[in-house]
């Protein structure tokens, strides 16, 4: 598990960029797709999902503070159906919403690779990911540490080998 978030950063650059942009199908498009949403404050739990083919990724939070901010979802499965990616951020990078949980989930996939973000890059900014302390990688899900996780999120990735069996 500490290995998964103790990727190198040209790794990780490497894993998301191939992951994400070579391995999704350009000629299909319904392999990939981004969306955007609503991340309201106000403490309540709320969800979204979206999905490809029998797919699903979904991110559960409760933030409070400011007002709506709008995210973005993407997800996208590879060129062999092996992989199945799954990335929510702020587009403006840094979230002034404060967070006091999250989780994303993966379903028909189990995850091998995943970070959090305080800060997602933006011009001239990099990302800011978590410290390792303040988020759990399971099988299938990348969850807040109580206690430890400092309310700040701007950006989650999950990518995870889907159970696609050739015949």
């Amino acid at each position: 598990m500490a290995a998964l978030k103790q990727f190198g950063a040209a790794n990780l650059v490497f894993l998301l960029f191939f992951g994400i942009s070579s391995f999704v199908r350009a000629d299909t498009p319904e392999q990939t797709k981004t969306v955007e949403f609503n991340v309201k404050p106000g403490g309540v739990v709320h969800t979204f999902t979206e999905g490809v083919g029998e797919y699903e990724c979904s991110f559960t939070y409760a933030s409070q503070g400011g007002t709506n901010e709008q995210w973005l979802m993407s997800v996208g499965l590879s060129d062999d159906d092996r992989l199945f990616s799954c990335s929510v951020w702020r587009p403006q990078g840094k979230s002034y919403l404060f967070f006091t949980q999250f989780k994303a989930e993966l379903k028909g996939a189990k995850i091998e690779y995943a970070n959090a973000y305080s800060q997602a890059a933006t011009a001239g900014q990099s990302d800011l990911p978590l410290k390792p302390e303040e988020f759990t990688v399971g099988d299938s899900t990348v969850t807040h540490n109580d206690g430890k996780f400092k309310a700040q999120l701007s950006k989650l990735t999950a990518i995870g080998r889907t159970r696609h069996d050739e015949l």
